[in-house]
């Protein structure tokens, strides 16, 4: 199997993305790929067994429609401008896998083609768990979103516990950052699973967040026992207060949560999810792209890799 993997190129812009993220996972399954660039997209050569695009948030380029099979990672399916243009791109892919559940079924009947939920993960070796001290109440990296709930209740976090860690870091130290937090808190502002669920869970940081409805959350995480959810401003700043002042109740929580990511949810088990859903589709030469196992194991043998026997 020879895939043509098309996304940005790191050089073309940042390194801590999906993209890069499963190009590592791709890189670790020793499958054979080539990379283009998506500004390349017109000019890809014939002959790939597989054409594989990650999504990017720019859709002005796109493959030529006579390549197949071809298919297609979307992760801001859930965002109104986004989803129109990727289901507009996406009836000519084979099949599409959407990183947030509630956008199967209004892609697969607006683009009238196969879509597959297949959520986003984490890459421990750019986000590990660190044996540092907890020095911050709270952590949040990101911006404030001052115009959604968001802004509001991070301000009320940082008048509340001001020994934390509140707004942007180079993606460098994030890392250092949650591992750093007795609480990694996330708000998603458009109800969808975004990445800092996966990235505080994989730092082994303890996720507080709010209620994501209805987009596999409760599929993918077990409420109370891989993290904690708040459903007003009130119950953030209780239950903040609550789990920074019961260290062993947090802490045990933080290590199952740690633990679920590493064995399901790394970009390694997104690939994994990907590539056997093909295999299951197109059969004969696909069955080559089956990964080995379920799950990855966790620490010092995380990146060794094997291929299932075939």
């Amino acid at each position: 199997m020879k895939i043509a993997l098309i996304s940005h190129h790191p050089a073309s812009g940042t390194t801590y993305s999906p993209a890069h993220y499963m190009e590592n996972a791709l890189r670790d399954s020793r499958i054979i790929y080539e990379h283009f660039d998506i500004c390349q997209a017109s000019s890809i050569p014939s002959g790939f067994d597989l054409y594989f695009r990650i999504d990017h948030g720019d859709y002005k380029d796109d493959i030529q429609a006579d390549k197949h099979p071809a298919v297609f990672y979307v992760i801001d399916s859930h965002l109104k401008k986004p989803f129109k243009k990727i289901a507009k791109q996406a009836r000519h892919y084979d099949v599409v896998f959407c990183a947030q559940q509630p956008s199967v079924e209004p892609l697969r009947k607006k683009a009238k083609t196969d879509v597959q939920w297949v959520p986003l993960g984490c890459d421990p070796r750019i986000h590990p768990k660190l044996d540092i001290p907890k020095k911050y109440d709270i952590g949040f990296v990101g911006r404030d979103a001052v115009k959604f709930d968001r802004g509001r209740h991070l301000s009320l976090l940082k008048e509340k516990f001001p020994n934390s860690f509140i707004g942007l870091t180079p993606s460098t130290e994030m890392t250092q950052i949650y591992s750093a937090s007795k609480i990694g808190f996330n708000s998603s502002i458009q109800n969808d699973v975004n990445m800092r669920v996966f990235e505080i869970l994989s730092c082994g940081c303890f996720l507080l967040t709010n209620k994501i409805k209805n987009d596999g959350l409760y599929e993918i995480l077990e409420e109370g026992k891989h993290f904690v959810t708040y459903t007003h401003e009130k119950d953030l700043l209780d239950k903040a207060g609550y789990y920074l002042s019961h260290d062993h109740e947090r802490e045990v929580i933080a290590r199952a949560g740690h633990e679920r990511v590493l064995q399901h949810y790394t970009y390694f088990h997104t690939l994994q999810r990907i590539f056997n859903y093909l295999a299951f589709k197109f059969g004969g030469k696909f069955n080559d792209l089956r990964l080995h196992s379920e799950f990855l194991p966790a620490g010092k043998n995380w990146s060794q890799l094997q291929r299932r026997p075939h």
